[in-house]
C-alpha cells in the first residue's frame, strides 16, 4: 500500500562520516540533540517525517521527508542545526557530505 504525499514532496538527506571508533562519542551526542532539534524542526512547516541514524562503521545520517522543496531548505537557515548541532558534530571529527534533496517519485 502506498501513503498518500503530496505531489511535489521532497527527500532530504545529510550523511557525515568518522572515525568508527568515535561511534559511542557521536551516538551519545546524537542522542542528546534531539532535546533541543526536535522542538525546533517540529517548529517549521511542511515537515512529514525526520529519521536521524549513527551507523559503528562511522557514518551518520538525517533522512527528512517535506512537502516542498521550499519547506526542505528551512533546514539550511536553522541556527540549532546549522550552528549549534553540525559544530558540536564537527568537534568530534564528524565530516559532511553536501545535503541533497530529492523530489520523490514513488514511496511504499
Amino acid at each position: 500500500m502506498t501513503e498518500s504525499l503530496p505531489t511535489t514532496a521532497v527527500l532530504r538527506v545529510s550523511t557525515g562520516s568518522f572515525e568508527p571508533s568515535r561511534y559511542a562519542e557521536v551516538d551519545a551526542l546524537a542522542t542528546r540533540q534531539a532535546d533541543y532539534l526536535v522542538p525546533a524542526i517540529t517548529r517549521l512547516p511542511g515537515l512529514l517525517r525526520w529519521y536521524a541514524a549513527v551507523s559503528p562503521d562511522g557514518s551518520i545520517v538525517n533522512v527528512s521527508t517535506w512537502d516542498t522543496d521550499e519547506h526542505a531548505a528551512q533546514m539550511g537557515h536553522l541556527k540549532e542545526m546549522t550552528v549549534i548541532a553540525r559544530g558540536e558534530m564537527e568537534a568530534l571529527d564528524v565530516v559532511f557530505k553536501p545535503i541533497v534533496n530529492y523530489p520523490i517519485i514513488w514511496n511504499i
